[in-house]
């Protein structure tokens, strides 16, 4: 989002990341606002879905020209990367208000030791390459894919003010795509977790290439604990998610989930793809 990286050292990448998390770019420097601008009038088959910026062609030669060549992102690539390097290279982060999806496979061990590393491998290939279009479709940026768990994250600069429910939705969308609504065995079991809270979002390990964009905090770890906590083919919604999303039709009524290794209970709701 910034033409060139500025002088202003951790403060700007600060300032610079935040306003890609929320979408508010209101202090963000004239000289920036007016390179988005500039970028938004240039042709192009394929830019960044927030500053604009052209991947190829005429425009992203012009664009590398004037000190801007950038690549996909490695958290969505129909974003470019020049905002997270610019908050690696600075280790910085922002507090801010987001709707976490984490979604695992149920039983991995018993299936690793059943089919084997290489057939284990191909299916876990398979799982991590159909979540991650439906998350990328949905707007979210991949935190990670780690052992048998993809971890999205949808801020509302990215995914919209409506994150919480392009999230509910994308999880629904991950358990049809794993053959959960089919009526028969899925192949794969998986359970998914949603929850919308503040969290800290940004770089960890340092600053420079060993550093790594997460996020961190009692929301993140309620996530996880929601994923881990789900039945195959079963979403579990925060009470909080539910009602930003504006409810579903398909969703349980409300029960208290407690949550290993956190002091207070959670209200979830359970959510199931319809099943055909």
């Amino acid at each position: 989002m910034a033409g060139h990286e500025h002088n202003g050292g951790e403060a700007w990448a600060r300032t610079l990341w935040e306003a890609y998390l929320t979408g508010n770019h209101a202090n963000l420097g004239r000289k920036v606002r007016a390179t988005r601008a500039m970028f938004g009038r240039l042709p192009a088959d394929h830019r960044c879905r927030v500053c604009r910026a052209p991947f190829d062609g005429i425009s992203g030669r012009f664009a590398a020209l004037i000190g801007f060549g950038v690549g996909r992102s490695g958290l969505n690539p129909t974003l470019c990367d020049r905002c997270e390097r610019i908050v690696k290279g600075h280790g910085v982060g922002v507090e801010l208000e987001m709707t976490m999806l984490f979604a695992d496979v149920r039983g991995s061990t018993t299936l690793a030791e059943k089919i084997g590393p290489s057939a284990f491998h191909r299916l876990i290939d398979r799982f991590y390459s159909v979540g991650v279009g439906v998350f990328i479709e949905s707007g979210a940026l991949i935190e990670k894919l780690i052992g048998d768990e993809i971890a999205a994250l949808y801020a509302p600069g990215i995914a919209g003010p409506d994150h919480a429910a392009r999230a509910m939705q994308a999880a629904l969308d991950l358990l049809a795509a794993t053959g959960h609504t089919h009526g028969e065995e899925p192949w794969l079991p998986i359970g998914a977790g949603v929850h919308t809270g503040r969290v800290y979002a940004g770089a960890v390990g340092g600053a420079g290439r060993m550093s790594v964009i997460t996020v961190l905090g009692d929301a993140a770890n309620a996530t996880a604990r929601l994923a881990s906590s789900a039945a195959p083919g079963e979403i579990l919604i925060s009470e909080e998610t539910y009602r930003r999303a504006g409810g579903s039709p398909m969703a349980s009524e409300p029960r208290v989930l407690d949550v290993r290794g956190r002091e207070e209970s959670l209200m979830v709701r359970s959510l199931r793809p319809s099943h055909v």
